[in-house]
């Protein structure tokens, strides 16, 4: 009964949004954020929509059903992303591989700055890393190979560089982001004589080491009890 109760409040969430879309189109703009205006006014109908939707479905104990949620309000993401424990508006943000969101982070695609509503879309690229309690604003664009540090407030349109390091308020260049141009299938070798580097390729095979963790750890487990047999033989 549960799952069903979710399952129709995401159905029927759908349909009135469906409708609403029919009626008035959702675009990105700077528009006055007062009743009367049909953008305010639409963007208002389609918040509470998908709010009380997204915070059912965040709140199931199952982790993967808020990625099916966001699929179903059209947010491009795949389940290789976490978004963790934060709160992310369900429109007009794109998510690449291997994003992920820290807790108590917010990603607002859109805001209200004193008498305007602002909607500019928001993208992730490939292995954007968001630090916990930071905040995401309209019109931020992440790198590939980004990261955010912790309690960090992106700029309006802030573009995130690939492959660097951002943090503070506002989101400023730390340093490069090296973990992302190590590769384990990459082994360099330096001819010191000839003064040149060589790069060499080796093939990864994760279940080879972690047997090989496996048989550490039986061998060590082997030495230990060994040690204590000859102790007690000892005493």
């Amino acid at each position: 009964m549960y799952f069903i109760f979710i399952l129709s409040t995401l159905f029927f969430s759908k349909l009135f949004l469906i409708l609403i879309n029919l009626i008035h189109v959702p675009k990105e703009g700077i528009f006055r954020a007062k009743a009367g205006d049909p953008d305010f006014d639409f963007w208002c109908l389609r918040i509470e929509l998908k709010k009380v939707s997204l915070w059912i479905f965040r709140n199931c104990p199952l982790p993967w059903m808020d990625v099916l949620a966001f699929k179903w309000f059209g947010i491009k993401i795949d389940f290789s992303s976490n978004l963790q424990d934060s709160w992310t508006d369900a429109e007009f943000i794109e998510f690449g591989r291997k994003v992920m969101i820290g807790q108590g982070a917010v990603v607002m695609s859109s805001m209200v700055v004193g008498n305007y509503l602002i909607i500019k879309k928001i993208i992730f690229s490939d292995f954007a890393l968001i630090g916990g309690q930071s905040t995401i604003s309209p019109g931020t664009i992440f790198g590939k190979d980004t990261m955010l540090g912790a309690v960090s407030i992106t700029n309006y349109n802030q573009f995130l560089e690939p492959g660097w390091i951002y943090s503070g308020i506002p989101a400023r260049k730390l340093k490069p982001n090296k973990g992302s141009e190590s590769r384990r299938d990459i082994i360099y070798r330096v001819d010191v004589d000839e003064e040149k580097k060589y790069e060499e390729f080796q093939e990864i095979n994760i279940d080879k080491e972690l047997n090989y963790l496996v048989e550490s750890d039986e061998t060590n487990e082997l030495k230990i009890k060994k040690r204590e047999k000859n102790k007690r033989k000892q005493d």
